[in-house]
């Protein structure tokens, strides 16, 4: 290592353990039986974990980031059109370019298009509800979608779960990847969501919780909500899989 190197200070943030939601959390049943019963091992990385196809701009859609538009190009799906945006930061506010962002969420209705949503709320035939995108250099990520609806879950009593999208955030490999959920300011539903409630850290919680920012909205058209995603740190945001 060269001087220049030597003198550089670096500066470590440990992340606050108390920031993510903890596995087993009684309130939200299902947690009692996918929760680890014994210690987590940690498993050293070789090579071929970390490497992998890194993605750019090309390997995507045009329409990637549209969910308005990419499941079907001849009609709009119904409910409120809305933009999300943000940036994705370290721990020093710096920005991280070319990160692969997906998200999937359930329609206007509060249903997602999968087999296992039994939910009796119409199906919308012109959503499909997942997207992906690239961040910029400078770390800004963009979506054009539809506000999700809320919806019922069998958690053993009247649980209603806040409108909501699932982020996947990934990093130079597919074993780099952190999840999340993002809420939306306002709903009475996060105060008393079991899952959203498992987050003890009231700083932690907000930092989940998009804000509307109508100085990015189009008139007659979309509302826009900021989300950023801080990776690490003690601000960093919660992650459902990070251990």
């Amino acid at each position: 290592m060269d001087k220049k190197n030597r003198d550089l200070n670096y500066s470590i943030y440990p992340s606050d353990k108390n920031i993510h939601p903890k596995s087993f959390t009684p309130d939200y049943r299902s947690s009692i039986f996918r929760s680890p019963k014994k210690t987590p091992v940690s498993i050293e990385n070789i090579i071929s974990d970390l490497s992998g196809h890194i993605f750019e701009k090309n390997d995507l859609g045009s329409l990637d980031n549209d969910l308005t538009k990419n499941y079907c190009k001849n009609s709009e799906p119904i409910g409120e059109r809305i933009i999300i945006f943000g940036k994705v930061l370290d721990e020093n506010s710096k920005p991280i370019p070319n990160c692969l962002i997906e998200i999937w969420q359930a329609n206007s209705s509060g249903r997602y298009r999968h087999n296992g949503d039994n939910y009796n709320a119409p199906l919308d035939p012109s959503f499909g509800g997942w997207g992906r995108c690239l961040t910029d250099d400078n770390g800004n990520y963009f979506f054009k979608t539809i506000k999700p609806g809320a919806y019922p879950w069998p958690n053993g009593g009247n649980n209603w779960r806040p409108a909501h999208i699932h982020f996947s955030v990934f990093g130079l490999s597919f074993l780099q990847r952190l999840i999340t959920q993002m809420y939306f300011e306002g709903d009475p539903l996060i105060s008393i969501c079991p899952i959203a409630q498992s987050i003890n850290n009231k700083n932690a919680l907000e930092s989940l919780i998009s804000k509307l920012d109508l100085s990015k909205s189009v008139h007659m058209d979309y509302r826009a909500y900021k989300f950023d995603i801080i990776l690490r740190g003690e601000k960093s945001i919660p992650f459902e899989n990070r251990i």
